[in-house]
């Protein structure tokens, strides 16, 4: 039926019952996402301004190898051999931040809204005008960006919140765990003690088999999807168009 017949708060008791493993892999997950989403979009934006400019010499080449990166990749073992024995990422935030900190979608979406947003007029106006190239980009270009910026960060922060497969790779400490791995862990282990629930007697098997195997799949949703839900409306605010309507006059 649509509304349940009985309710019940069960699973999410169960989840709580982590205690202070719980509240520092929230705590993990949300330093991930902030450090990682700062750190990308500002790779996106340093990497695409110069694909947008067309008096850059070298700007087929990196577009190229930006997108190259997207048909091509090294592979799982290429990449986990260079992750943890070259760079030394394992038990270490920076497993869960580095790898995720370039990425080639973002850049072509980054390139593209500059391409189409961004008025090249505005960029011979100021050095007309004596300003430099990181005037430029941070007095004239940043301030129109907005948008862009607010959806490639809202994309960027999507990926590194709903990560657990770095995690995975990479570390094996519970006190590094981000949320979504720790609640999957939990998840695992519940489903695996309720199918072997008849080999550890018959009280622990009916114990066992009333464990809200179901019920916790969706109170994990509400963990992870909750911090999300009310993060949204900062970055919609942004989302706006016409920024660039009188910039330029004739």
């Amino acid at each position: 039926s649509f509304f349940p017949l009985t309710w019940s708060l069960d699973a999410y008791r169960q989840v709580l019952r982590l205690g202070d493993l719980l509240w520092r892999s929230y705590f993990n997950s949300f330093l991930i996402t902030i450090v990682g989403t700062v750190l990308s979009v500002t790779i996106c934006i340093l990497y695409a301004y110069p694909l947008f400019r067309r008096d850059y010499k070298f700007r087929s080449f990196f577009s190229f190898l930006s997108f190259f990166t997207m048909i091509f990749g090294g592979g799982l073992i290429p990449t986990y051999i260079v992750c943890k024995n070259l760079l030394g990422l394992s038990n270490n935030y920076a497993a869960l931040v580095v790898p995720m900190l370039v990425s080639p979608f973002n850049i072509i979406i980054m390139r593209t809204f500059l391409q189409t947003t961004v008025p090249f007029e505005l960029i011979e106006a100021s050095t007309i005008d004596g300003a430099g190239e990181y005037t430029t980009l941070c007095r004239i270009v940043l301030p129109i960006m907005k948008p862009g910026i607010a959806t490639v960060a809202l994309l960027t922060a999507l990926g590194y919140w709903n990560e657990w497969f770095l995690c995975m790779l990479y570390v094996t400490e519970k006190k590094l765990y981000p949320l979504q791995y720790l609640l999957m862990e939990m998840q695992k282990n519940s489903e695996f003690l309720a199918r072997n629930s008849s080999m550890i007697g018959a009280s622990g098997a009916e114990a066992l088999k009333s464990l809200p195997s179901q019920t916790m799949r969706m109170a994990v949703v509400v963990f992870i999807v909750l911090p999300i839900a009310c993060a949204y409306p900062f970055f919609q605010r942004y989302v706006v168009a016409g920024l660039t309507i009188g910039s330029v006059k004739g």
